[in-house]
Order: structure tokens, then sequence, then C-alpha cells
């Protein structure tokens, strides 16, 4: 019998309950009435404001509105743009090809950032290798646990490996999102957890330096703020659907 690998992170302290917590609050958003006749609009709004959350984060911030007018043209805006776009088409292939996945996530986050050459390949590291890997192992069927701890762990040891050159960030929130997508928790892509990210960064960056560590606190730190992240984009599914409804 195979042990789960990612089994233990539930025995850390507070996080099972943090993990029904936030899978408990999201559902509670899915029922919101915006959902049944503006599913698409909900949608789209939120691979907006992830998009401009996940710029963000790399150092590129704008202007919600200036964005959705389409007067940024800031490549690394651009190119969260793209990886949002491009997740519902991804979420087949991603527990398939997960390796295929990322390089197509970074061919949309880079163009215009860094080399044609350096597009979709991994820098030249036989550690980087071997553990995308392990997380592809992951993905692709290695383990049980839900797909928030998963999302969770997918993004931090992405965070942490950096294995592409140029937006790193952008790429590990979008394949984060891929495992919720193609997991079932979020088929319709409606858990905008980037702006959770946004909401809570200084709480971002030093729990991601946390889970680097691979110690019990450390990942312990970084799982309870995912969790975090997650309720508030749960939140903000519920203020989108509030927003669609009052202008309808």
């Amino acid at each position: 019998m195979t042990t789960d690998p990612l089994a233990p992170l539930l025995a850390l302290a507070d996080i099972a309950a943090a993990v029904e917590q936030a899978r408990t609050r999201f559902d509670q958003a899915l029922g919101h009435r915006a959902l049944r006749r503006h599913g698409g609009q909900v949608a789209a709004e939120v691979s907006l404001r992830s998009a401009v959350a996940s710029a963000a984060l790399e150092g590129a911030g704008h202007e919600r509105e200036a964005v959705r007018a389409g007067t940024v043209t800031d490549p690394v805006l651009q190119g969260a743009l793209r990886v949002a776009g491009a997740l519902p088409g991804l979420s087949e292939l991603w527990p398939k090809a997960p390796r295929q996945a990322l390089a197509k996530l970074h061919v949309l986050a880079a163009r215009d950032l860094v080399p044609e050459a350096e597009l979709g390949r991994p820098v030249a590291d036989p550690v980087v290798a071997a553990r995308l890997d392990g997380l592809a192992g992951l993905v692709a069927g290695g383990t049980k646990v839900s797909p928030l701890v998963l999302a969770a762990v997918v993004h931090g040891e992405l965070l942490n490996l950096r294995p592409f050159a140029g937006p790193s960030g952008v790429v590990a929130r979008g394949a984060a999102r891929l495992v919720l997508l193609a997991g079932g928790l979020d088929p319709r892509g409606l858990l905008a957890v980037d702006v959770g990210h946004r909401e809570r960064e200084p709480e971002y960056v030093g729990s991601a330096g946390a889970f680097a560590t691979g110690t019990p606190d450390g990942l312990r730190s970084w799982l309870r703020h995912y969790m975090a992240a997650v309720e508030v984009g749960a939140d903000q599914l519920t203020a989108i659907g509030d927003e669609i409804l009052a202008s309808a």
C-alpha cells in the first residue's frame, strides 16, 4: 500500500480545519444567484481580477479599470491576462501532461519578456528537473488530498523553484488555479485566489519563504495563508455577483 506523500500535511496543527473552512466558504459563494443567469460574466470578471492581482504580485501593478479599458500594454500584465484566459483550455492537459502544460503557461506569461529560445524551457538545473518531475507525479495522480492542498503545494513549490526565466510567479499562480479547475473543485474558474494573495501580500511573501524551508512550521505557515487567500477569493466571488446583479 502506497502512502500519500501529501497526507501528512493535513496532520499539521489547524490545517485540516482550515482546508475545510476554506472549502465551505467557497461552496457557500457558489450559491450566489448571479451564477444562474450571469455565470459567464462572473467568470470573466474573476479571470480579469485574478490576472490583475497576479501581475501586481509580480511587480506590475495597474488599476483594474485601466486594464479593463485595454489601455495597459505592460508585458507582465499582458502575460498574466493570457495565462488567465488560457486556463480553461489547459485543464484537460494538466493532469495528463503537467510539464507540457507548465511550458505552455510559461510561453503565455513570458512572451516579450524573455528570449524566444527560453520560452517554455525550464532552466538547465538537475535539481530543478528532479523536483519538477516530482511535482508532475503528484499532479498526475500521485496524491488524493483536496485540490486546495495540492494547489497550495504546486504554487509554493513553483515559487520556490523558479524553474522558468522571467515572470515565474505568474506561472506558479496559473498552475495553482489549474489544479483547482482540473481537480473539479472550481471547474468554471470562479475562485479568485490570486486576489487573496494580493490582499495579503506581506503574508504571501513571508509564508512562501517559510514554505521554501521545508520545515513543518514553514509548510503550515504557507498552507494557512493559502486557505485564508481562498476565503478572500470566495468573498470576491460574492462581491462580483452582487455587483453584476446590481447592474443588471
